[in-house]
């Protein structure tokens, strides 16, 4: 990769949002940016850190995340069959571990997320735990690429996943406590971000260049469309578990002259 030519490019990206910025500011707004060497540096440091981003996409995530693909799906790491065989979906169980565990590792260290999930705690005065949230988003996106691969082993259509997905979506929307659906459904967007989306995207691809029959264009996009839906189905499921536990009648008896607060009653109050 021609290291210049990418710096150019990013250059070319970033130019049109710094016209949009500084015009608003001095023809709109008609007041001087504060600090304006400050935002000046920054801006430069966006632009060499997401050029040197990009160059390690490419150097990096994008190969290593096919040739995990392609290493785990070749016939030699595969159980033996008979001649003449088909491989059952099962045999590729090695994909759907690794699809869960790069799933849920890449969503915890997603920055986008930790920092929506630090401010979600700072404004539920700390009834919601960052953590909690992180890990509650880190098993959606697990298990929805989980799931993307095996469609891709199945060779399945992706308009039947994303249907069922949205359909228990908007259930879980009418029955989930009304102030934690914005914060699902924004956790649902942070998850595919710089971290996650380039080796959703890389494993997805590799997967179907590596199993006969399988289309990389067909089916090897749609693993992000998965990996966004089902962090909501989680986050908004962890907040009708934390519900029914709150009203969940005690099993110890009061005694006489004193009373007894529900369990994780700060929990019903968060969400």
């Amino acid at each position: 990769m021609n290291m210049l030519a990418v710096f150019w490019g990013t250059l070319r990206d970033i130019l049109p949002i710094v016209a949009i910025i500084f015009g608003f500011q001095y023809l709109v707004i008609r007041k001087p940016v504060k600090r304006f060497l400050k935002v000046a540096i920054g801006f430069f440091m966006v632009w060499v850190g997401l050029s040197f981003f990009l160059i390690g996409l490419e150097q990096a995530l994008f190969p290593m995340g096919e040739l995990m693909a392609s290493q785990l799906t070749h016939p030699d790491f595969l159980p033996a069959m008979t001649e003449g065989a088909q491989r059952h979906w099962s045999d590729y169980y090695w994909v759907y571990i690794f699809a869960f565990t790069i799933g849920a590792s890449t969503t915890i260290a997603e920055p986008s997320l930790i920092a929506v999930s630090i401010k979600a705690g700072e404004i539920s005065g700390g009834t919601i735990n960052p953590f909690t949230l992180r890990l509650a988003v880190a098993l959606g996106m697990a298990f929805g690429i989980t799931l993307g691969a095996w469609r891709i082993v199945m060779g399945l259509p992706l308009q039947w996943f994303v249907l069922g997905a949205y359909c228990l979506v908007i259930v879980q929307t009418l029955r989930s406590p009304k102030s934690i659906i914005p914060l699902a459904f924004d956790s649902g967007g942070v998850t595919t971000s710089t971290i996650t989306v380039p080796i959703i995207a890389a494993l997805g691809l590799g997967l179907a260049s590596s199993i006969p029959g399988r289309s990389a264009l067909m089916d090897g996009f749609g693993m992000i469309a998965l990996a966004c839906l089902f962090p909501i189905i989680t986050v908004m499921g962890y907040a009708q578990i934390a519900r029914w536990r709150s009203n969940r009648p005690s099993k110890i008896q009061p005694l006489s002259g004193t009373s007894v607060t529900k369990p994780h009653q700060g929990d019903t109050h968060a969400l």
